[in-house]
C-alpha cells in the first residue's frame, strides 16, 4: 500500500513537473480592448430634486432613441517589460451626447516601463493636449479566488480602491506573464485582460489577443503634448473647474484615470 502511494504521488508530481516545463506563456502581442461605458445609468446620476422637472424628460427620450451601451475601441501592444495603449482615433458614433465629456470618449495614450515603473501619458483635456511623465499608479489590490474566462485565457480577479474612493474589479491572467493593463491598471502577477468600474459604469474587457514575435504597433512613449506631471495636472485641473461646482467631480475623475 504505502509502495502504490507513493508511486501514485511520484506520478502527480511529475505530471505537474512536465506541465510546468510544456505550458506556454504569451510575452508579446497585442490586445484588443472595448470600453463600454452605461451611458442611461450615468445620465440618471445627472438627475436632481433641483433639475428633475427640466431634465426628466429629456433623459426620458433619450433612452427611447438610444443605445445603453457606448462601446469604444483600443489596443494594447506589448513586450515582457513594456507596454502601449493607443484608443481607435475616431470612436464609434452610437447616438447623441449628452454632455458626459470625457467619461464616454478615451481621452489617453499610455506607455508604460515595467522595469523603471515608469508612465508616459498623453492626455487630452478638452482642448488641449498634456505629456504626463510620472511613475505608475501604486494599486494595493486583493486577489481573491473568482476566475472567469476573457478572450480564450483563464483569468484570476482582484479588487482594489484607487483616488480614494473609485472600487475597481480586475481579471488577469498569468498565462501572459506582463503585469500592465488597459488604461493605467497594472500591478498583478499577469497581464489584465478586464477592468470594471461598477459605481462609475465603466468596463474595459479584452475581445481579441494576438500573440507575436513583435507587437504590430511599436512600443515606445508618445511624445507630443505640454510636459507635465501628475501632480501639476491635477493642480491645473482643480484650476480649471474651480467654478464648476459638484459637477466637475465627473470630469475630474475621468482625466485622472
Amino acid at each position: 500500500m504505502k509502495t502504490t502511494l507513493f508511486t501514485f504521488v511520484a506520478l502527480l508530481l511529475l505530471s505537474k513537473t512536465l506541465f510546468a516545463q510544456h505550458a506556454h506563456f504569451t510575452t508579446s502581442g497585442t490586445i484588443e480592448f472595448e470600453k463600454r461605458v452605461n451611458t442611461f445609468a450615468l445620465m440618471k446620476k445627472e438627475i436632481t430634486p433641483d433639475n428633475e422637472a427640466f431634465m426628466k424628460p429629456i433623459y426620458e427620450e433619450y433612452i427611447k432613441n438610444n443605445p445603453q451601451f457606448k462601446v469604444l475601441k483600443s489596443t494594447l501592444s506589448f513586450t515582457a517589460n513594456q507596454t502601449l495603449f493607443v484608443p481607435e482615433e475616431v470612436d464609434l458614433v452610437q447616438g447623441d451626447s449628452w454632455g458626459l465629456g470625457p467619461l464616454e470618449s478615451q481621452n489617453n495614450t499610455i506607455y508604460t516601463n515595467l522595469n523603471t515603473n515608469l508612465i508616459t501619458s498623453q492626455k487630452k483635456v478638452f482642448d488641449e493636449t498634456f505629456l504626463v511623465k510620472d511613475t505608475a499608479r501604486s494599486i494595493k489590490w486583493k486577489i481573491t479566488d473568482e476566475t472567469r474566462e476573457i478572450a480564450g485565457y483563464t483569468c484570476r480577479r482582484a479588487n482594489a480602491v484607487i483616488m480614494d474612493s473609485i472600487y475597481v474589479v480586475a481579471f488577469y491572467t498569468p498565462e501572459i506573464p506582463v503585469s500592465g493593463g488597459p488604461e493605467s491598471f497594472n500591478g498583478l502577477p499577469g497581464m489584465i485582460l478586464g477592468v470594471a468600474l461598477p459605481h462609475e459604469n465603466l468596463a474595459w474587457f479584452a475581445t481579441k489577443i494576438t500573440e507575436t514575435t513583435v507587437p504590430l504597433n511599436p512600443v515606445v512613449p508618445p511624445k507630443k503634448g505640454k510636459p507635465t506631471t501628475n501632480n501639476e495636472l491635477s493642480a491645473t485641473l482643480h484650476k480649471i473647474g474651480k467654478d464648476w461646482g459638484k459637477w466637475f467631480d465627473i470630469f475630474l475623475k475621468a482625466f485622472q484615470l
